[in-house]
């Protein structure tokens, strides 16, 4: 079975490449490079043996994602993470990531339905709930007012995939995550962003490692426990089991319905400072923090309520926060010791 993974050399990407072809698949990647590393694909060979088949181009451009599909119609299935992420950056520079976000999603769905491919997962994102009336919040929660322009496009994203999968033979599922943090075992693979994160993990770990002078928390003042946004962390190993899982109930035709929706995260809620006291203790270094304003686009707090992808698909996140902190940990110091 041959999956095109999008994305497949960025972190998600290249943590559920493993995962598929540790379980037997074939891979084949397409990805711009824009905020990954070619040199991830010799990684994935070290962890699994196997070199994924690679393309490099922009799949926002229609005519070479026409040709691709054309050159590989033996494809049974897809997983779509390509796709600008930070929320931050998207209330700045909002067309930048309605054209990439949505013409690419486009342009896949175009080359699916000519080339006859039926199987589609798509990287959604628990932002398509905004801030919700309701925790744990579930996958039936009223969709809310996008928080950013990030989070709106993922809700566009799943209205386009809902109407092209009523009117083709295309099969869908969303896999709506939270928070992925966390590296692989091995340290071979991790969280790797070009330039100034945007993420809170490896913001962390830069930090306590000395790239980064000091770590801003975005908000004192939420009405939380200790005043800072709370999220539901989940490990990427642990999301990346999941899309292995979901490609297989399609491949399978085990779902319910033609498009389905899950939720992915721990069904836990932790705060920014909580994720701070966890690294300090697993990893005894001391984290030099200042809280500041909060960041526009940023909803207070949200965590998953995982009962149906617990039970529908048999999948259930394993990794707690501490291993979660730690994995990252090991990560840039592994990092740290390829560039000595």
């Amino acid at each position: 079975m041959k999956i095109l993974v999008t994305g497949g050399t960025g972190y998600i990407g290249s943590h559920t490449v493993v995962e598929l072809q540790q379980k037997g698949f074939d891979v084949i990647i397409v990805d711009n490079l824009s905020n990954s590393d070619i040199n991830v694909l010799s990684s994935i060979e070290k962890i699994t043996g196997i070199k994924p088949e690679f393309e490099e181009f922009d799949m926002i451009d229609r005519d070479k994602t026409a040709d691709f599909f054309k050159r590989n119609n033996d494809i049974q299935g897809i997983i779509h993470f390509a796709a600008y992420k930070a929320v931050g950056e998207s209330v700045e520079k909002p067309l930048m990531y309605y054209r990439n976000n949505l013409f690419s999603l486009v342009n896949i769905l175009q080359g699916m339905k000519d080339n006859n491919i039926e199987n589609f997962v798509f990287s959604s994102s628990c932002t398509v709930y905004g801030q919700p009336e309701e925790l744990p919040v579930t996958e039936d929660a009223p969709v809310q007012k996008a928080e950013s322009p990030y989070g709106n496009t993922k809700q566009i994203s799943e209205e386009i995939i809902t109407d092209t999968v009523k009117s083709t033979d295309i099969k869908a599922i969303a896999l709506r995550y939270f928070n992925p943090i966390g590296a692989h075992e091995s340290a071979i693979i991790g969280e790797l962003p070009i330039g100034i994160p945007n993420c809170l993990m490896p913001f962390i770990t830069q930090t306590a490692i000395g790239i980064r002078e000091q770590l801003r928390v975005f908000g004192g003042d939420y009405n939380t426990p200790d005043g800072t946004a709370i999220r539901d962390y989940i490990h990427v190993v642990d999301l990346a089991k999941a899309h292995v899982i979901a490609v297989d109930r399609m491949i399978k035709k085990k779902m319910k319905k033609d498009f389905e929706v899950f939720n992915l995260g721990t069904g836990n809620g932790f705060s920014v400072l909580e994720v701070i006291k966890s690294f300090e203790k697993v990893t005894g270094e001391k984290l030099n923090y200042r809280i500041v304003d909060r960041r526009a686009g940023d909803v207070e707090q949200v965590w998953a309520d995982t009962k149906f992808a617990n039970d529908e698909l048999g999948w259930k996140a394993e990794k707690d926060l501490d291993e979660m902190t730690l994995s990252a940990w090991k990560w840039e110091l592994a990092l740290k010791n390829l560039q000595t």
